[in-house]
């Protein structure tokens, strides 16, 4: 699969949503997520502190930070997932698998 992708960034609105996330981040809910401390996309335990807030649906790509689409994961997942959505991580996961064919 190309890593090519067009996006198209508004630096307003991704401004705007990670403040949101930020102020998100600090609710009661996202503390409890912090706390039990499992990473949303690789299902491992790793303590708060190693533990960063994700948008499934990238800030880049169009992505609001709601609490639908904030969810805590760990770091080398995180930097995995990059810009991807979640189709796009299994289409690049199943291309892994198949040998890239």
């Amino acid at each position: 699969m190309d890593d090519w992708i067009e996006i198209n960034r508004d630096e307003r609105h991704i401004k705007r949503e990670r403040a949101k996330a930020r102020e998100l981040r600090n609710t009661p809910y996202f503390q409890e997520q912090f706390r039990r401390g499992i990473c949303h996309y690789c299902g491992k335990k790793f303590p708060p502190e190693e533990l960063t807030l994700d948008h499934i649906v990238p800030v880049a790509r169009g992505g609001r930070s709601t609490r639908g689409n904030l969810v805590v994961c760990c770091r080398a997942c995180n930097q995995e997932k990059k810009y991807l959505t979640p189709a796009e991580m299994i289409l690049r996961r199943l291309e892994a698998e198949n040998g890239g064919e």
